[in-house]
This record gives C-alpha cells, sequence and structure tokens, in this order.
C-alpha cells in the first residue's frame, strides 16, 4: 500500500487528501479568511501559514506525518510544459516562487518539497495548468504579434478523460473526447490520444462565465480602451472579475442565476446565452478532431446544474454521446498520478 498526501491550494482555502493506495482516507478543507490572508503581500508570502495549517489539520485527523510515503501537488503557472507527473526539484520551487502570475496553485510545490524533504520522501506535480499541447495549426491567433497559450484547467480534464476512458474499457490515450470544465473559470479542449490538441484558454477565451467575459468582439473592446473612461487595471477587472453573468445579473453564482432565471425572464436568457457559447466553443473543438469524437464531456461546479447541461445537450448531442461528470476530481487525479509513477506505470518528467 503506499499513502499519498495530496496538497491543492485555492484562493481562500487549501484542499488536502490522503489515499491509501486509490482509496480516500482524508478530505480536508483548510479555510483561510481575507483577515488571515491580508497581512501577506505576495500569495508565494503565505508559503509557511498555510504548510502549518496543513501539518495541524493532519495532525488533528490522526494522520501521522511519517506514514506518507509520497506527496502529489497541485502543479503551478510556469513555462508551458507537457502534460504529464514532474518531480518536484530546487528547480521548479524557484520557477513558482518567480511565477509571473500571483496564483495560490504555485505554492503547492513548494509546500510538498519542504514536507518531502523533511520525511525522507518524493514530491510530485500533476497535470499543470501551464500544461501545453497544441498542434501547430492551433498556437496561430490570427496576428503574428501575438501566439495563443492555451492555459487550461489540465488536471481535471485529463482526470475526466481518464475517468470515461476506464468506463469503456479503453485507456485515455485511445480516445478523442471533447472535454468541457464549467466553473469560475471555463476551458473547452479537444483531446486526440493523450492530448489536449486545442483548448479555449480559461483566462481570456471562450464563453463567458460567472465572472469572466471571454471572447469579446475587438473593435468595441478597443473603444472601452482609448476612451479614456477606464485605466488599464479597471480594463482588466471588466474582463476578468467584472465580467459575463456578473456584469448582466450583478450576481456570480450559478445556483443563485438558475434559480432565478426559472421565475425571471432577463435571468433566463443570460443562463441560456452562457450555455449557448458553451456549446458553440463546443461544436468548434470538433474540427480538430475531424469530427472523430467518442464523446463531449461535461464537468465543473456548474455541471451539477441540469437546466444548463439540458440546453448544452440539445445544441451538442448531434455530435457525439454527451456524458456529465459534475465537480472535479483534482484531489483523486493528483493520487492517481503519483501512483501511477510509484508503481512503474508512468515516468516522470523534470522542468
Amino acid at each position: 500500500m503506499t499513502r499519498v498526501l495530496c496538497i491543492n491550494p485555492g484562493s481562500t482555502s487549501t484542499k488536502v487528501g490522503v489515499f491509501d493506495d486509490e482509496k480516500k482516507v482524508l478530505e480536508l478543507t483548510v479555510r483561510h479568511s481575507e483577515e488571515e490572508l491580508s497581512v501577506f503581500d505576495k500569495v508565494v508570502e503565505q508559503f509557511h501559514f498555510r504548510k502549518e495549517n496543513i501539518v495541524n489539520g493532519l495532525k488533528e485527523n490522526d494522520i501521522d506525518l511519517n506514514s506518507i510515503d509520497v506527496i502529489a501537488c497541485r502543479g503551478g503557472l510556469i513555462k508551458p510544459i507537457p502534460g504529464g507527473v514532474f518531480l518536484v526539484t530546487e528547480e521548479a520551487c524557484e520557477l513558482f516562487k518567480h511565477s509571473k502570475i500571483n496564483h495560490p496553485c504555485n505554492l503547492a510545490s513548494i509546500i510538498g518539497k519542504e514536507m518531502a524533504d523533511e520525511l525522507g520522501i518524493k514530491a510530485y506535480f500533476v497535470d499543470s495548468p501551464s500544461t501545453y499541447e497544441l498542434e501547430e495549426l492551433a498556437t496561430y491567433s490570427g496576428l503574428n504579434l501575438i501566439e495563443r497559450k492555451g492555459n487550461f484547467h489540465a488536471l481535471n480534464h485529463k482526470a475526466i478523460a481518464r475517468l470515461y476512458a476506464s468506463q469503456i474499457g479503453k485507456k485515455y490515450e485511445d480516445i478523442n473526447v471533447i472535454v468541457a470544465h464549467l466553473g469560475g473559470g471555463m476551458s473547452i479542449a479537444a483531446h486526440k490520444n493523450g492530448l489536449a490538441i486545442d483548448t479555449t484558454d480559461g483566462d481570456e477565451e471562450g464563453p463567458f462565465t460567472p465572472d469572466r467575459s471571454g471572447d469579446l468582439p475587438t473593435r468595441p473592446l478597443l473603444d472601452l480602451c482609448f476612451s479614456g473612461e477606464y485605466t488599464y487595471e479597471e480594463i482588466k477587472k471588466l474582463l476578468t472579475g467584472k465580467g459575463g453573468l456578473i456584469s448582466y445579473l450583478g450576481i456570480n453564482d450559478m445556483l443563485e442565476a438558475t434559480k432565478l432565471a426559472e421565475t425571471d425572464e432577463k435571468a433566463r436568457k443570460v443562463v441560456e446565452a452562457m450555455a449557448y457559447q458553451i456549446s458553440k466553443s463546443i461544436c468548434s473543438m470538433s474540427a480538430p478532431l475531424k469530427g472523430d469524437v467518442d464523446a463531449i464531456l461535461l464537468t465543473g461546479g456548474i455541471a451539477y446544474s441540469e437546466m444548463i447541461t439540458d440546453m448544452i445537450k440539445e445544441r451538442v448531442s448531434h455530435i457525439a454521446e454527451v456524458k456529465v461528470y459534475p465537480g472535479e476530481r483534482e484531489l483523486e487525479a493528483l493520487a492517481e498520478g503519483a501512483l501511477r509513477v510509484v508503481n512503474g506505470k508512468e515516468k516522470y518528467k523534470t522542468v
């Protein structure tokens, strides 16, 4: 038996999982108040605070740190790298510490590395959000000064694709699927034989989300930028934070929005427009696969809404069977990735 500790930091909490092989024996969400986090200027400075909370949480749940055999960490935002399992090295930690993107996911490997060193074990990170597997044609933006980045929710995308493959008796590397991760951020990708060959960027492309604007007409956006009414930072906030659902309805809670949509016509139209845009992005991903699609997989928190998934199914089911996997399997994906390396089914990589 291999005991795996999984570390997945988010903006206001850190999710922790402990697995004995693939059996989850503990799932813990360590919440951090705004007051606690406000004392740190940068996310990377939260390192010791978050690590201490993880260690205390494990002890409170009677998990002996010395019983842990391997640590699996959420990947951070660094240079483009292939998908897969990476050994957490000092070099990797330096990249996470100096990432240009101030995101809590960069903390996971830094915390995991120090804990692993103290325990005399190894730490890995799995399917980083910096995973970059775009085919060459997908990198063209239409302007030679800009190359498409293709950042997406790789960890959950690949976990759901592997789950679907196992359910039909195949391997992830043997299927073609379109995966739509639907949450506060959204990314929709074409997966071909184990690679995400094209994807909407989870930060700046694709459908609008609860608080992100997604694709926008460029000339009206330019007019806003040069109108003199908004600063650069204010425009950025309109794109991520004040865009999407919140710009139309003043709320970014999908449960509240779908409940409102049952009685309010304006809310109904906005929710339907989101589902419409998601559907268009899904349909566009059939082109990279040349129509050879085994299934369309809907996942993420918004996939809990039957109202939205039914709207999407109505528009995309002509392409392939639609399967719904609500929520995310990130802790499970982390554990499974580390176990693939431990059990010799996959070789780890290094950055």
